[in-house]
């Protein structure tokens, strides 16, 4: 189906190449003469821009992102309009076709009920612009999605994972379950020994099972996608630099599908704000049924 504005070119072509007149070349290719006529009134060079800036910035991501991220900066371009000029710029991604198992017993995570009761541990690695190997360690709340940490290093014996954990404990407290699968330096007993110290249990995936640690696992993919396939690393501090500014960013601004395409760091404020505003009511009712026993 030829769409309006490749017929508008079209009748311009016969018009300047061949001379021939409006109303015979718009009958050839059968558009109206007010079609022909009629001048957009919206200008679209702003969205145009800004999608120009969203494929720049995050070359990974798709249509829902965007739009989600143009939103949180207060734009209010329609939905439609926006997707319209996405389309027209040939931006849609093509996506892989899924391929299920009928007969697979799948077992979704138990949603996580409140901050700091589990987070969510796992190792990737990459190499170097030397051809070096280092490894990233990654560490996730599950209840709001937030990227606690990143770090990369050359080696991660368990003691180092310990240190981590400890700087963890300083900043933002400790969970009741860390779910990780089943590498030595989890299954060590340096790291069980401070587990148990630190009354934390340990949850461990069964073997082969990536999906029982699954949002770890979908962090990491994200990860992938945004920094260890769009940068080359000259060193493990260059990569750190990265990491830390892509973790600020994914933590403040990345739309999340399960958190009602919030950010971790606005879904887990909005959530505050909303437990303290019924604990004012109740504190508020108590007071005016204590006023009724006094009347």
């Amino acid at each position: 189906m030829v769409k309006p504005s490749a017929k508008r070119m079209i009748v311009t072509y016969l018009v300047k190449k061949y001379k021939a007149s409006v109303e015979q070349s718009v009958s050839i290719v059968n558009m109206s003469r007010s079609s022909w006529y009629y001048k957009s009134r919206l200008n679209d060079s702003e969205i145009v821009t800004k999608l120009e800036e969203m494929v720049e910035n995050y070359p990974n991501r798709g249509f829902e992102n965007y739009y989600h991220r143009i939103r949180r900066e207060g734009i209010k371009w329609a939905w439609c309009r926006i997707l319209r000029v996405y389309r027209e710029m040939g931006l849609v991604r093509r996506t892989k076709k899924r391929f299920y198992l009928p007969d697979a017993q799948r077992k979704p995570l138990q949603q996580v009920e409140r901050h700091n009761e589990t987070w969510s541990m796992d190792f990737m690695s990459d190499a170097l612009i030397d051809g070096r190997t280092f490894r990233i360690l990654n560490v996730m709340d599950d209840y709001n999605r937030e990227c606690l940490l990143s770090q990369g290093s050359i080696s991660f014996p368990a003691k180092r994972v310990i240190n981590y954990l400890e700087q963890l404990k300083e900043e933002v407290g400790l969970p009741n379950y860390i779910r990780t699968d089943n590498g030595p330096e989890f299954t060590s007993n340096d790291y069980k020994d401070w587990c148990k110290i630190n009354n934390v249990t340990p949850v461990y995936a069964e073997p082969g099972k990536p999906t029982q640690n699954g949002y770890i696992e979908r962090l990491n993919r994200t990860f992938r996608e945004d920094v260890l396939d769009a940068f080359m690393f000259t060193s493990i501090h260059q990569f750190n630099i990265i990491s830390e500014k892509w973790q600020d960013d994914y933590n403040d601004y990345h739309p999340h599908q399960s958190l009602k395409y919030k950010s971790p760091r606005e879904f887990a404020a909005r959530v505050f704000n909303s437990f303290n505003n019924e604990k004012s009511k109740s504190d508020f009712s108590s007071l005016k049924c204590e006023k009724h026993q006094y009347l």
